[in-house]
């Protein structure tokens, strides 16, 4: 661990083989005053290569991750691996346990970075994050979803940073997932993001959005799993032969950009949100994509729920019961790789 980190980590990062422990950090609750968060952590290395560090479990109830990162370590063997692959697959234990997007104490994880040693808990294992592992780290992989709020249209994405040779790798590790979609985001509702800090230290970041709603499809599984491994080969940590849509025999992939934040439409008021179009559902400007019922007044007409451009819906609210200022859906547009590049 760093000299002034609160975390320790129970393996030797920099040894040959796989190795299976956790990272450690202090917690005092009413029934262990002298006690420890346990975040569980892999390793496997073997000879000269890229580092690549495996993150799911973000936001608790985002579970799509978590199982392919469990499987990754359990069936990785060093001699698969030229280099060294490090998994968290559980970044957030207390919130997966309790199937919450936060942690206990309200804390986004994904907004608690770079964190402080002397933070809160949630700052203190961010802090190591970015003081131990990002530097070690060529490759960090963070898996999301939409959790259960939400249904996010099964993708991998990412930032468009602004140095071109790091935009290149990431949009060329963002296609090696092969999902159908692709999708460009911004930051809101504040900073601190996870994927920021490991790009602002120069990293090839990859990202994903693997459904969500409070289910995870099977097709949502092998695609978590396909990707994943897949992205390992491509930036050439894991043995075998990378796949491209066109060897799949698939068509390009659609890559929808979400920089426009009118592009994320809130509701206007409490009510009960019905979508009209799925993720994936192409969709004109002034057409609705959902609309607002309301339990307190049977009397009224709902409310359309229009879309703000021409383009696909990427998200729509997985929960109808609905407060004012929630995220209901959002719409991307179609853009050509090229503009990329």
């Amino acid at each position: 661990m760093s000299a002034s980190s609160p975390v320790s980590c129970s393996i030797d990062l920099n040894a040959p083989g796989k190795q299976i422990g956790h990272l450690a950090f202090p917690k005092i609750t009413n029934t262990a005053g002298w006690a420890s968060t346990f975040v569980h952590i892999a390793s496997v290395a073997n000879g000269e290569g890229p580092t690549v560090l495996v993150l799911a479990g973000n936001h608790g109830d985002e579970y799509e991750g978590q199982v392919a990162a469990l499987r990754l370590l359990q069936e990785l063997e060093p001699d698969q691996v030229t280099g060294r692959v490090i998994v968290i697959p559980r970044l957030s234990p207390a919130a997966a346990v309790a199937n919450t997007r936060n942690w206990p104490s309200g804390a986004n994880f994904n907004r608690s970075f770079p964190g402080r040693s002397d933070g809160p808990p949630n700052e203190q294992l961010a802090d190591y994050l970015t003081t131990v592992l990002f530097p070690l780290a060529d490759v960090v992989i963070d898996m999301h979803s939409g959790g259960r709020t939400a249904w996010f249209l099964p993708c991998s994405h990412m930032h468009v940073v602004d140095d071109p040779v790091q935009r290149k790798a990431m949009l060329e590790g963002m296609e090696a997932w092969c999902s159908d979609w692709h999708y460009l985001y911004i930051d809101v509702n504040g900073s601190g993001l996870l994927p920021v800090e490991a790009e602002n230290q120069g990293k090839l970041v990859i990202t994903t959005e693997l459904g969500g709603g409070g289910r995870v499809p099977a097709p949502v599984h092998r695609l978590a799993w396909s990707g994943l491994t897949n992205v390992l080969r491509h930036v050439g940590v894991v043995t075998g032969e990378v796949q491209t849509r066109a060897s799949l025999g698939l068509p390009p992939a659609i890559i929808l950009d979400g920089r426009d934040p009118d592009t994320i439409v809130v509701s206007p008021e409490d009510g009960l949100f019905e979508g009209m179009l799925e993720p994936g559902d192409p969709v004109t400007a002034g057409a609705p994509v959902g609309r607002l019922w309301f339990f307190d007044r049977p009397d009224r007409a709902p409310v359309l729920l229009r879309s703000p451009v021409d383009g696909y819906v990427v998200v729509t609210k997985a929960i109808p019961i609905t407060e004012q200022g929630d995220c209901v859906f959002v719409v991307g547009t179609p853009i050509d790789r090229a503009a990329l590049l």
